[in-house]
């Protein structure tokens, strides 16, 4: 048995496909424990029975299909009109800008490909020196996952049966905490950069929100649809989704339905189908793993040596950045949340407030190696060794670490809306 689980490990590190590295870990531990091996295949059932799922690929529709119009140039237009006056007033764009873009993309990659594309050569231009550029473009390729539609926060919903609803309402306050103290900075770095910056005009915005007045429309929508209960979230993704493809179609007509829509359907099924595939056999392994106890033997073992809450949210973090180091973040939201909740229940943490530690900690590691994606994606997209990219992020890495400890130490930040 440990001979075939040291062989799975080597699989995995030479690059084997994750889901079936874990789907053979599900049929070996079933085997350990000498149950049908059927008992996989029943959490395949179960998945394809929450209602929130088909949430995700209308979501990752709507995303795709903006990321191939021509809605990230109108947003960049809009938000440099806005912002792009003030000291680090393009730094401040790029974090916004793809804050809101990897909210409704997700953070696949799209977002540094996409906008990476625009933004770097104009920081460039604005003479802002190259590792500020890329440790900026790098770290934002993550932001926003902790706003509404956030594929990571449906998905944890999802697997740890959280309200959803809650998990939005949480994370705004965190997100916009996280924007303001990479602002700063940005704002800070400016002067020693020698960064030009345009004046403040009225005729600029009123052209940028003549423009892109139909994309402002959406978050509208999608916020006005969940926090007032008018929709549900499978319903609001419906109309989110054929919003977007209507805006692109008919509206700014940049994407035509004979011609680009299958290939933006195909993007969108290799993207969700690779989600659904590692969700549904890593359910099937943690499910195994949860009816061996292991969180009861874990929580025994912990309770020897963390007496506090505050123990056990510093060790939580130490162990959730390594976990962001080591998998992508939807593996570990599903093989880790079920093994976490209940300690963090017996430590009194509150579940909506474990859920944003948790997705915090999961886009640090975004940025960390040996796995974070977007030094691989970054690295590819800006033709630079990894190495020189984690050196360029490492103060917006600082920041990101402060910024969780916050989130950890104050639980206001998440749980404001419940006073």
């Amino acid at each position: 048995m440990i001979i075939l689980v040291v062989i799975l490990i080597l699989l995995a590190l030479i690059g084997t496909p994750l889901f079936a590295v874990m789907g053979a870990g599900g049929l070996v531990a079933s085997h350990a424990a000498e149950l049908d091996p059927s008992i996989l295949i029943i959490e395949l059932y179960r998945l394809a029975s929450q209602p929130n799922l088909i949430a995700i690929p209308l979501f990752t529709f709507a995303g795709i299909t903006l990321a191939s119009g021509d809605g990230t140039k109108r947003l960049i237009k809009l938000f440099n009109a806005l912002l792009g006056w003030m000291p680090g007033g393009l730094a401040i764009v790029t974090i916004v800008s793809c804050s809101v873009f990897t909210a409704f993309t997700g953070a696949s990659g799209v977002t540094i490909i996409a906008l990476g594309a625009l933004l770097y050569p104009m920081l460039e231009h604005a003479q802002y020196r190259q590792r500020f550029c890329l440790g900026l473009l790098t770290t934002s390729g993550s932001l926003g996952l902790l706003f509404p539609p956030s594929m990571a926060i449906l998905l944890y919903g999802i697997v740890s049966g959280v309200s959803i609803d809650d998990l939005f309402l949480s994370g705004m306050m965190p997100g916009l905490v996280l924007l303001l103290m990479l602002s700063i900075f940005s704002i800070y770095s400016a002067p020693k950069l020698d960064t030009p910056k345009h004046d403040f005009s009225w005729h600029r915005i009123i052209i940028a929100l003549r423009e892109s007045i139909w994309d402002i429309m959406m978050p509208v929508l999608i916020f006005t649809g969940i926090f007032c209960g008018f929709v549900t979230i499978t319903e609001v993704a419906a109309l989110t989704a054929a919003y977007v493809l209507f805006l692109e179609t008919v509206i700014s007509k940049k994407i035509h339905l004979i011609r680009d829509l299958p290939h933006i359907l195909i993007d969108t099924t290799t993207l969700v189908g690779s989600i659904l595939i590692i969700l549904g056999v890593a359910m099937g392994l943690t499910n195994l793993l949860i009816d061996s106890q292991l969180p009861m033997k874990l929580l025994a073992v912990i309770e020897q040596h963390v007496d506090s809450q505050l123990q056990f949210l510093l060790l939580l973090n130490l162990f959730l950045l390594i976990v962001g180091a080591m998998m992508d973040i939807f593996s570990a939201i599903v093989v880790v949340v079920p093994l976490i909740i209940p300690l963090a229940l017996r430590y009194n943490v509150d579940p909506v407030h474990l859920g944003i530690i948790f997705l915090a900690n999961l886009e640090i590691g975004y940025m960390t190696p040996p796995v974070g994606i977007n030094l691989f994606i970054a690295s590819q997209r800006f033709k630079q060794p990894i190495l020189k990219l984690f050196h360029s992020t490492f103060p917006f890495l600082i920041i990101m670490l402060i910024w969780l400890l916050m989130i950890t130490y104050i639980p206001f930040l998440t749980t404001w809306w419940q006073d």
